[in-house]
């Protein structure tokens, strides 16, 4: 669990007896799914691609992944491609990216056990994507889902912090918030509940500033509703914490 996840999850703000309804969060999901257009923004081509971009997605941002791609992938098409880069040819095009050589060493395991194991095909199943160096949960699910349109829910940081803020689960950690959150997701929504939560969070439900004024869910949201029915401030506690900066 990254740094900011774990944070979230000690400074849980709300409580499993405000959660949402069953009809409140069907409706919520219904919200979302009417003002967002599901799409994963990392940039990628084939599943190798994908897998790899999403590797590289830790503890980075999307455009800074696509930028280093971009360049990436004039030279490495194939699980052969990166091998004969090899670690440290690697490394020299992932610098702009936090932990590089850590992930340079799990694209050059993966590949070889793509090869090794898997034809040179990404899998498709939960257990032979983690058993792939470096590759988590999160890492696997994002996979399933966007590679192979399966009904998978993972819980990046921003996954993680609308579910609890909003009052859908109360869990202190990625896996709680999984097996809490994906039975409350509508059948209809469910190949594609990840982008909603993970954009609205991304562009809406921002961890420091959320617009809870333009916000479509807003009303249903318990601590949107907790900070509109908290009193006025007075000067003396100004420098106190809104609740929305504790997830």
């Amino acid at each position: 669990m990254d740094e900011e996840m774990a944070v979230q999850g000690r400074n849980q703000a709300v409580s499993k007896a405000l959660l949402l309804t069953d009809a409140e969060a069907e409706l919520f999901f219904d919200r979302l799914a009417a003002g967002i257009s599901p799409r994963c923004e990392l940039e990628y081509t084939t599943l190798l691609d994908l897998l790899v971009a999403v590797v590289l997605s830790a503890q980075s941002t999307d455009k800074a992944v696509n930028q280093v791609t971009a360049e990436l992938w004039q030279h490495c098409r194939t699980p052969e491609d990166y091998l004969a880069l090899g670690t440290a040819g690697l490394e020299s095009f992932l610098r702009r990216l936090g932990l590089f050589r850590a992930k340079s060493r799990s694209i050059i395991g993966i590949c070889e056990q793509l090869l090794e194991r898997h034809g040179g095909e990404v899998p498709a199943t939960l257990e032979e994507l983690m058993a792939l160096p470096g590759v988590g949960r999160k890492t696997a699910n994002v996979v399933l889902n966007v590679g192979f349109g399966e009904p998978t829910l993972a819980v990046d940081t921003h996954v993680f912090r609308v579910a609890n803020r909003s009052g859908l689960v109360a869990a202190t950690t990625p896996e709680a918030v999984e097996a809490a959150l994906l039975p409350r997701v509508p059948e209809r929504h469910r190949r594609h509940a990840h982008h909603y939560l993970v954009l609205h969070g991304r562009y809406t439900c921002q961890a420091r500033r959320p617009e809870c004024a333009t916000c479509a869910v807003a009303d249903l949201c318990v601590t949107a509703r907790q900070d509109l029915n908290r009193p006025e401030r007075s000067t003396s506690s100004a420098g106190e914490k809104s609740q929305h900066g504790t997830i």
